[in-house]
């Protein structure tokens, strides 16, 4: 058992991205959304087919914890067939400690389908049914963070589990990064996990789920969303940048410039939290961290997957030094 710095928690997938030639699809917009469009009932040729082991944005977000120099494991579910066996031997290569991965014996492992269209997906996802056991973790081996994020439904006993795990061990310091499930069941039935959260990570669409404040105004939703314990609060706003709350009081970061246009965006928004986590584990103050987290977000996004374009410490730290003169955080 390596001492692990962070412990990554939620559900790992295999994801096979198909790219759809852009002459056979299309999409349309109406009133309730956009939408992709291929003929019905046809046989269609499709660009290229790339598969992915050891996706989810926990699993992603360990991955970039490793890049970066971090010890770091993962806790998570996997089948007892080929694609489990193979998603825990691609974590390991990538040094990620799978010791807390379990094997769910008679269980298929999670595996989705990515449409790639352009520059975005469609992502077709199923989700296994697995008996969450939160591990036995003993004082000698306790993460210094844990980063949560998203778990498949019919975990609501799991998130109590590790609840109570973590008023057990105040040490222990936590992100949260929720996912679907974990907003749709509402901060009510989480308030346990977000009064123990030290920083919170939410995209702005989901801020405005989870606190019920006010979309417009990035204020009100800090307030809100602070109001539910989380010491800090960071709120991405797509290609607009983000938000930051906290001690050192609220900050503007702009995105990091794009050095082509994106390739595909899968996994751009866990590299960006994981990486904001990383800093800050690392004893950067959140100003810095801000600065960390679009660079590692922006490199992913020139690459198939979420993992190609994770970068290092020194890679990372490289293109900062590089960076032009406007790209820093200022007061909101």
């Amino acid at each position: 058992m390596n001492d692990i710095e962070v412990l990554s928690v939620g559900d790992v997938v295999t994801d096979a991205f198909i790219k759809l030639s852009e002459n056979e699809a299309h999409t349309f917009s109406n009133q309730d959304g956009t939408f992709l469009a291929m003929e019905y009932r046809a046989k269609l040729p499709y660009d290229q087919a790339d598969i992915i082991k050891g996706d989810g944005n926990a699993a992603n977000a360990s991955l970039s914890f490793a890049k970066l120099g971090l010890r770091s494991g993962l806790a998570s579910n996997v089948g007892q067939d080929q694609h489990g066996s193979d998603i825990i031997a691609s974590l390991k290569k990538s040094g990620v400690d799978t010791s807390y991965v379990k094997v769910n014996k008679g269980k298929k492992s999670n595996y989705n389908y990515i449409l790639r269209y352009q520059a975005d997906r469609t992502i077709l996802t199923h989700h296994e049914q697995y008996d969450y056991d939160w591990p036995s973790i003993a004082k000698k081996d306790m993460p210094k963070w844990v980063y949560f994020s998203s778990i498949g439904k019919n975990t609501l006993p799991f998130h109590d589990d590790i609840a109570d795990w973590l008023s057990e061990n105040h040490e222990v310091k936590l992100a949260f990064s929720p996912g679907t499930f974990q907003i749709a069941a509402g901060a009510g039935r989480l308030k346990r996990i977000y009064k123990r959260t030290n920083i919170l990570l939410l995209n702005r669409e989901e801020a405005a789920e989870v606190s019920d404040g006010n979309h417009k105004d990035v204020h009100d939703l800090f307030d809100k969303l602070h109001a539910l314990g989380p010491k800090q609060v960071i709120i991405t706003d797509g290609p607009k940048g983000s938000y930051a709350s906290g001690p050192e009081g609220r900050l503007f970061m702009p995105v990091y410039p794009d050095s082509s246009p994106p390739i595909e965006r899968t996994g751009a928004g866990d590299a960006f939290s994981s990486t904001v986590v990383a800093a800050v584990i690392k004893g950067e103050p959140l100003q810095e961290a801000l600065r960390w987290g679009p660079i590692n977000s922006m490199n992913v996004v020139q690459h198939i997957g979420p993992h190609e374009g994770l970068l290092t410490e020194a890679q990372l730290k490289t293109m900062l030094k590089n960076a032009p003169e406007w790209y820093h955080s200022s007061p909101l």
